[in-house]
């Protein structure tokens, strides 16, 4: 038990990066979606729709990372791979969801997110994001 600590300690650190990094990536696509900037909209005006926003996409990609490590369990480098690929596929998935969302309701979906008032259409795009997230580590599973 005791050789096998260095082996998971490596790999714990290699996936806690690229977890670390897609949460970053998806901080990014939120914030490009929102006018303004995330980080004033949620730490400086306590915007719930953006904090919401936010929250399921971070939700969604730790349900697909966290199902990609553990159905690669026995292969760390195609564990890996794995994990960048379905990460990847679930933050383009999420936003294009947002992307939809935006376009078959009225209103630009972005606008609402820097409202002050948490608006209705915020919890259908979480929704979407989480159940995008579910859908895709059933697959992987």
């Amino acid at each position: 038990m005791l050789y096998e600590l260095p082996a998971g300690l490596f790999a714990a650190v290699a996936y806690g990066v690229i977890g670390v990094a897609m949460m970053a990536l998806g901080y990014v696509l939120v914030d490009l979606a929102t006018p303004g900037k995330l980080r004033d909209l949620i730490w400086v005006d306590r915007n719930p729709n953006a904090a919401l926003l936010l929250v399921s996409g971070l939700l969604g990609v730790g349900i697909i990372l966290t199902t990609a490590i553990y159905a690669s369990a026995d292969d760390l480098l195609a564990g890996l791979i794995g994990t960048v690929a379905y990460g990847l596929l679930g933050l383009v998935l999420m936003s294009l969801a947002f992307v939809l969302v935006d376009a078959i309701t009225p209103g630009k979906l972005g606008d609402e997110l820097s409202s002050p008032n948490l608006h209705p259409a915020t919890w259908v795009s979480a929704a979407a994001h989480v159940v995008l997230a579910v859908i895709i580590a059933a697959a992987i599973y």
